[in-house]
């Protein structure tokens, strides 16, 4: 308030020269730059993770700091930027940055709804955990000279601190019902055994090391490292575990419903907006959900037909789950497949998109010791500047679940031209600020990863109609997420009422239903941004194209939708509707021009 009415005395005072209205808006505009640079440092101390992909040689040193200092640090900083974006004048920006500061807006208020949650009293879901992390981080993260050798033993260094800063917040929410569920527990405790138990020598923390060309600093590098993982690294694994058999697994909820917790109610309710970047309800997405279940299911009885199968849905079902023809031969056959499906998408992509990116992928399987619990198939991005290329990830264990006509909609979702087309593109607009570049919203990112399946079509990717039918079945798995996660944390259904859409509807094995339904009792909110996000897109190029007939260049589309890194799904449609509209501008400009030569 006090800001409104100095500025309404300047304008009073130094109307007639005209100087103050231009003054403000430089203020303004300078002010947002100086938001815009302070939360990214702010961000490459908070994230230390996603700073390091960036080449962030301090960052490469640092795991993140969870304590609860750290997080009332966080707290302290993000007020001040909302406090200072609030008292920016958003009509006084250029488009660009309105832009910025509505995303930077929702960002911060984002970031703080995390921090009023506590968030951080839960860090891990079913397949994946803060104690996962740093295995993670030494399959991507390259070690080519002393200097990197050096930064990754900081990391390492680093991991037992974070171990212990991560139980203490487990015991706070121990404290107050606050849990994860059993199941998840189940998983985590199971995967910490397993690293606990295993030999130090073998540690997957040591693999960096052997990207060092010197024998003799490879020799000494890993010895250091050694020493960490055995005297300091694998007490305090041990120590996690002692803590999940004794403390938190007892502790961890049995009702399933995220509203069975403290202000589950609320907290749900900032799950579904953070995930779908919308303001529809847990009620309205339910009822979506079984309107897309409807609409889809009319489709797979056609494929089916086309197929010339002559019995019933569940009977087709039956046939593809079971029979061997659709089923890998070995882990090394399923990755073969998944590299020859990935290498016929890149064939088709100069059709669709304009820009491409520069960073290559590679098809890797999932490490054994993760696989268990882990689901189908995941992408991991790459780094130009760490010289790391993208990764989409196969899980090749239980081969009789991974069947092959889920294959082509699977890579085109996780490789080409879904996450890593995507994710690669957005790291190379090095004319985006930070936050931007490495901004998650799911409703984006997993909407364009469907959306890739969709264009799978145009591609000619599905040879047959089984193939057509995975693509049917993935889509109709993610709605039936909708129907599942607000049947489960909104209306209080039980494992097999959420199960049964899946197996009444979908090819899915019964290990993947069983993995996807722990994963979204452990990951509240996070499934609905799959369909949201891949509604939104289809439904802004079908505009487009009303629009714009024969006019509709699908590249120029393409590159425009991708062309400013993640959005929420409402900046999206407003950045779209703007391209459609000078389209149609463009093309009444050279109609007149023509009519005009032509007169």
């Amino acid at each position: 308030m006090l800001r409104r009415v100095t500025v309404g005395l300047a304008l009073l005072v130094l109307g007639l020269t005209g100087a103050a209205p231009g003054a403000i808006r430089d203020h303004d505009r300078a002010e947002l730059a100086s938001v815009i640079s302070q939360y990214e440092q702010w961000s490459r101390w908070a994230d230390p993770i996603t700073a390091g992909f960036e080449g962030d040689a301090d960052a490469l040193r640092r795991l993140p700091e969870v304590s609860a200092e750290a997080q009332a640090r966080s707290r302290a900083e993000l007020e001040g930027f909302q406090r200072r974006l609030e008292n920016i004048d958003a009509a006084s920006l250029s488009d660009d940055e309105a832009l910025n500061h509505a995303f930077l807006t929702r960002s911060v208020a984002d970031a703080l709804g995390a921090l009023e949650f506590d968030e951080a009293r839960a860090p891990f879901i079913n397949d994946f955990g803060f104690f996962l992390l740093a295995d993670f981080l030494a399959q991507a993260t390259p070690v080519r000279n002393e200097a990197e050798a050096q930064a990754w033993l900081a990391r390492l260094e680093a991991l037992p601190r974070y171990y212990r800063d991560n139980i203490a917040n487990m015991r706070r929410g121990v404290a107050v019902g606050f849990t994860q569920h059993r199941l998840a527990a189940e998983r985590a405790l199971a995967t910490a055994q397993a690293q606990a138990e295993a030999a130090a020598e073998q540690s997957a923390l040591l693999a960096p090391f052997s990207g060092l060309q010197h024998a003799g600093a490879q020799a000494r590098y890993r010895a250091a490292g050694l020493a960490l993982v055995r005297n300091e690294i694998r007490p305090q694994q041990r120590a996690f575990v002692a803590f999940m058999q004794s403390e938190y697994l007892p502790a961890a909820r049995t009702a399933l419903s995220l509203r069975s917790t403290p202000n589950g109610d609320a907290y749900y309710r900032f799950l579904v907006n953070r995930h779908t970047t919308t303001d529809m309800s847990p009620d309205e997405i339910h009822a979506l959900g079984l309107e897309e279940v409807a609409r889809i299911r009319g489709e797979m009885d056609g494929v089916m037909r086309e197929a010339g199968f002559r019995g019933s849905f569940p009977q087709f079902l039956s046939y593809l789950r079971s029979s061997p023809r659709f089923q890998a031969q070995s882990p090394e056959d399923l990755i073969e497949k998944s590299a020859e499906i990935a290498k016929r998408a890149e064939d088709q992509l100069p059709r669709l998109f304009g820009s491409l990116p520069r960073l290559t992928y590679g098809v890797r399987p999932v490490p054994s010791e993760m696989a268990e619990g882990f689901t189908t198939a995941r992408y991991m991005s790459g780094s130009a500047a760490l010289g790391q290329a993208g990764t989409y990830m196969v899980n090749t264990a239980h081969l009789d679940q991974r069947p092959l006509y889920e294959l082509p909609a699977l890579t085109l979702h996780e490789a080409v031209p879904g996450h890593h087309l995507q994710v690669a593109l957005t790291q190379e607009l090095g004319e985006l600020p930070y936050f931007r570049r490495n901004a998650v919203l799911t409703a984006y990112t997993e909407g364009w990863g469907l959306y890739a399946e969709y264009l799978g079509e145009e591609m000619g990717i599905y040879r047959t109609p089984y193939e057509e039918f995975g693509r049917l079945s993935n889509e109709m798995w993610r709605a039936c997420r909708l129907v599942a996660d607000t049947g489960i944390h909104w209306l209080g259904w039980s494992l097999q009422e959420a199960r049964t859409c899946f197996e009444e509807n979908t090819a899915l094995s019964a290990h993947n239903i069983t993995t996807e339904l722990e994963r979204y009792v452990s990951d509240p909110g996070q499934a609905l941004g799959y369909k949201i996000g891949e509604l939104t897109f289809v439904r802004l190029r079908r505009e487009s194209q009303a629009a714009l007939g024969d006019g509709f260049d699908v590249r120029a589309f393409h590159d425009t939708v991708l062309g400013a890194g993640a959005l929420p799904m409402d900046v999206l449609e407003q950045r779209m509707r703007r391209w459609t509209a000078s389209q149609q501008d463009a093309r009444a400009v050279a109609a007149r021009a023509t009519g005009r030569r032509a007169s």
